[in-house]
């Protein structure tokens, strides 16, 4: 019980921290902005480690933080697989032209997508033979949607803070200028190898859900609806509201459903109790 205690504390700091971001501007929230990142990053890191081990933990800062910085550092240095775009100074330190919280952020968000994936994608009873092998690659690309399309929110946000900006914003989805077409490829094709190689490193206890999780997949569900709100009232963003509600929606949407159906044990539906005859009655 004590280990799920500061997942849930984490949480709520980071839920206020969300809030209070319409209601800042300028040097203010950017700051916010930085401080919001460290925050998810202690919880999604330290919900691994306190409910799946070191092994966990360190699997995930080794493909989402070391991954995350090394794609970044070569996208800024030759504009592939995203495009080429520059980082402003308000993100605070930079390495190799990318400030050091950006890996954070992938890390952050790469842990719930992966779990509520898990949770949608693990029957009652367990695949097996080539059931399993399909079931898993169903997960990976699950995970990858979830967590790529939090850029749909992301970017068009950042951008219009001046927190990065890109060269050649061309082609662009419809409604969003400013965020080309590739940046939002680059980020699925990354998430995908990161998702496929967080399973394996991670170790078996990160293929299954349970009740120690419930902070992780509700920060993801808290990230989709607050990001849909977020855009579509406070920050004047419509079209990054409705392709995150769109884009996200492949992931969050169906684990809310889950989530708000009850798991009976065997996977089926609680069955009625037997009638008790006559005998038994009068026993």
């Amino acid at each position: 019980m004590i280990r799920r205690r500061p997942p849930w504390a984490l949480l709520a700091v980071l839920v206020l921290a969300q809030i209070c971001y319409p209601l800042t501007a300028g040097t203010t929230r950017a700051r916010l902005t930085v401080a919001t990142v460290v925050l998810g990053y202690l919880l999604s890191v330290g919900h691994a480690l306190l409910s799946r081990g070191p092994r966990a933990a360190a699997a995930l800062v080794a493909v989402a933080t070391g991954g995350g910085f090394a794609v970044e550092a070569v996208g800024v240095a030759t504009g592939v697989p995203f495009g080429g775009y520059d980082y402003s100074g308000e993100l605070g330190p930079k390495l190799a032209g990318v400030p050091l919280i950006i890996p954070l952020a992938w890390t952050w968000m790469a842990w719930p997508a992966w779990l509520a994936a898990v949770r949608l994608t693990t029957p009652p009873a367990g695949p097996a033979g080539p059931a399993a092998g399909r079931l898993a690659g169903v997960r990976i690309t699950l995970a990858a949607v979830g967590l790529a399309a939090w850029d749909l929110f992301l970017d068009p946000q950042m951008v219009a803070e001046g927190y990065w900006h890109w060269r050649d914003a061309t082609p662009a989805l419809p409604g969003l200028p400013g965020v080309p077409l590739s940046n939002y490829l680059g980020w699925l094709l990354f998430a995908v190898l990161l998702m496929s190689a967080l399973r394996p490193l991670a170790g078996t206890t990160a293929g299954a859900t349970d009740g120690r999780d419930a902070p992780m997949l509700a920060l993801y569900l808290w990230t989709y609806v607050s990001s849909v709100l977020a855009h579509a009232v406070f920050l004047g963003l419509p079209a990054s509201a409705l392709w995150g509600a769109l884009g996200m929606g492949v992931t969050a949407v169906p684990l809310a459903v889950a989530l708000g159906r009850p798991r009976w044990p065997g996977g089926g539906r609680p069955q009625p109790r037997p009638q008790r005859s006559g005998v038994d009655a009068a026993a």
